[in-house]
């Protein structure tokens, strides 16, 4: 289970980054060589059992009657507690 928080961290340029981060370390673009700010805190909060971020790629309906969204990495449903289905392609 994952129990670090990623960030989403930007560039004065707008390049984003999603990583773990560690409070009071200086994190630079590899590219641009600019200082990355840390700007928000990625869904879901640690810990967490799944490591995917919130967001339309990574979530499906648990399929239950309360109708959760939920990582596709998970297998059980963090609401109903059920066994989730395999992930169709």
């Amino acid at each position: 289970m994952p129990a670090r928080q990623k960030y989403r961290l930007r560039a004065r340029s707008d390049r984003e980054i999603i990583r773990e981060a560690e409070p009071g370390k200086r994190y630079v673009d590899r590219e641009s060589g600019e200082e990355l700010k840390v700007v928000s805190a990625v869904l879901p909060l640690a810990p967490s059992p799944s490591s995917l971020p919130y967001s339309i790629e990574n979530l499906r309906l648990c399929g239950c009657s309360l109708e959760q969204l939920v990582q596709k990495d998970l297998n059980d449903c963090p609401h109903c507690g059920r066994r989730l289905p395999a992930v169709e392609r």
